[in-house]
């Protein structure tokens, strides 16, 4: 007898093609529309890239010409450089540019990020039951900022992976491993999810869910093996002893530097990155914790680590997106109630809002992802500019690109740079009158005008959100972020259809 075409569709996305199918191709869109990276990234990816490139030619990396305010592990670049390197040849071979390889690196990235959330979905489904799953997936896939973070190689992110798992454990009841791996993440790649480390770990003891004896053993024995690990990996590439996350968790804990790079109020996680990152799960997380015990007990850990991370003045949503999985769990398990319950009179109604809320939210994520997508405009510029005429003329005279801060910062890595005739430099603290003595070809900087240089072209990047009356209500402005200056005493090749400076 066959199946009804319900059971088969259930059946498939339950299945590893379905759900992860969903969740992945959000994740790759968001890939291949916006491939550029931002100085938050920029670590891993350069390292990515001169693993990748470079291999054990250690003079020719990024990080020893650039080391950046502190030291960052290269554990995490290590990793998911070795599951792309069988890529790479391949875009070698067929003569592709070298932002294939980011593109490369950013799914290889994805797949293990989305693999361990699979895994935390896994455990879902076997406590909470299919239909809660369904609705973490569907929360998730309406979310903006996980899928899209999800590929881009941030040391929060690449946490993110090992809290994953630890969410999956303790799902399961096991709970030695779910400190083990909180106590990597932590030592590895981010001091602060010891914050999050701290109130579970807390739980787990007031209510008796594993002896004291057996969580010292667990977080000992964890945190000998992967501070071992990362001081042994860390101290070669760095050519000194080093401990990269005990630095960061000095300058940004005990000297409080952190605060340099911006202050936000208390409330800002709670007020802004919350709503932002769980759009319609922020009110159904807080609803779940009424609706289902279980619920309370992974809420108010994870509302803890807020809190106790509201107390640091420097704030970015990336800090906090390890409690999103959770938090959408808690929310999923408040949308399968209100669903059940929906030929009731007050839970119809509450079912009615909840699907309001989830077009909105898909609104919100469409709007968000505009902005973002118009938020790497040296990227832009800089690809612009290979693809003129001017790179055709210089088959034998080298073309140099001056890159300032600014354009580094917005777009720009080792991934975007072309072969010869192609050279770069990101030297810093040239004055900008002093340009036009030194033997720049061209430039990408932020400044409209620049003595001996005239501009080719400019670039504009996202400026802000503007509420109309009309439609659409939200208007995305943008505004000149970028120039692209030429050599004054070069051959004018300008594409009539240039302007913008």
């Amino acid at each position: 007898m066959p199946m009804p075409m319900g059971s088969i569709s259930s059946k498939f996305l339950q299945s590893y093609a379905g759900y992860d199918l969903i969740l992945g191709s959000i994740a790759a869109f968001y890939v291949f529309m916006a491939p550029y990276t931002k100085v938050e990234e920029s670590f891993n990816v350069q390292s990515m890239h001169d693993i990748l490139y470079y291999r054990h030619h250690l003079n020719s990396y990024d990080h020893l010409e650039f080391p950046g305010v502190v030291p960052r592990t290269f554990i995490g670049a290590f990793l998911v450089s070795i599951l792309a390197s069988p890529v790479v040849p391949i875009i070698n071979l067929l003569g592709f540019p070298k932002i294939y390889g980011l593109v490369a690196v950013r799914l290889v990235l994805g797949c293990v990020i989305l693999s361990t959330l699979r895994f935390f979905r896994f455990q879902i489904r076997k406590v909470f039951g299919h239909q809660v799953e369904a609705f973490f997936v569907l929360l998730t896939a309406l979310q903006f900022h996980l899928l899209f973070y999800c590929t881009r190689p941030l040391p929060n992110i690449l946490a993110l992976g090992l809290v994953n798992l630890a969410y999956g454990n303790w799902l399961r009841r096991n709970f030695c491993s779910t400190l083990s791996f909180l106590i990597v993440a932590t030592l590895i790649f981010r001091c602060d999810i010891l914050l999050l480390l701290g109130p579970i770990g807390l739980e787990f003891l007031l209510t008796r869910s594993i002896p004291f004896c057996k969580a010292f053993k667990c977080c000992v024995g964890a945190a000998v093996l992967s501070t071992g690990l990362t001081i042994f990996v860390d101290s070669i590439m760095w050519r000194r002893f080093v401990w990269p996350e005990f630095e960061v968790f000095w300058f940004n804990s005990i000297l409080n530097r952190s605060s340099e790079w911006g202050t936000s109020p208390i409330h800002w996680y709670f007020t802004s990155a919350l709503p932002r990152s769980l759009l319609v799960a922020y009110p159904l997380a807080m609803l779940g914790t009424l609706l289902d015990r279980r619920v309370a007990f992974v809420f108010l850990p994870l509302l803890s680590f807020v809190v106790l991370y509201s107390k640091l003045p420097h704030k970015e949503l990336r800090f906090i997106i390890s409690s999103v999985p959770m938090f959408n769990l808690c929310a999923a398990v408040a949308a399968s109630r209100i669903y059940n319950n929906r030929k009731k009179t007050l839970w119809r109604l509450m079912n009615i809002v909840m699907l309001g809320l989830f077009i909105l939210s898909a609104g919100c994520t469409i709007t968000t992802f505009m902005a973002s997508y118009n938020n790497y405009p040296s990227g832009y510029a800089l690809e612009r500019l290979h693809h003129t005429s001017h790179s055709g003329n210089s088959a034998e005279a080298q073309c140099w690109v001056h890159i300032d801060t600014f354009a580094a910062m917005n777009g720009i890595s080792r991934f975007c740079e072309y072969a010869f005739p192609w050279r770069y430099s990101k030297e810093e603290g040239i004055p900008l009158e002093e340009l036009h003595k030194r033997n720049f070809t061209y430039l990408v900087n932020e400044h409209a005008f620049v003595d001996g240089y005239k501009c080719l072209f400019s670039e504009a990047g996202f400026s802000r959100l503007r509420l109309q009356h009309g439609f659409p209500p939200i208007v995305l402005e943008k505004e000149v972020k970028v120039y692209v200056h030429e050599k004054r005493k070069m051959k004018n090749t300008m594409p009539k259809e240039w302007s913008g400076c």
